[in-house]
C-alpha cells in the first residue's frame, strides 16, 4: 500500500495544517502526539497515557 497525505485544512495566519495521513499500518489525523521512547522508556508519559 501506497503511503498518502491529505491535507484538510490550512491556517491562513501561520503554518499550522491539518491532514490525514495513510500507510500500511492504518490512518493517523495529524497533529498528532506520537510518543517516542528508547530501550522501552518513555519520558513524561504515564503508562496509561500511553495506552490511552
Amino acid at each position: 500500500m501506497q503511503k498518502t497525505f491529505e491535507l484538510l485544512a490550512t491556517d491562513r495566519h501561520s503554518k499550522a495544517r491539518r491532514g490525514h495521513l495513510t500507510s500500511a499500518h492504518g490512518a493517523i489525523d495529524t497533529p498528532a502526539f506520537m510518543p517516542v521512547g528508547t530501550q522501552g522508556s518513555v519520558k513524561g508519559v504515564s503508562p496509561r497515557e500511553l495506552r490511552d
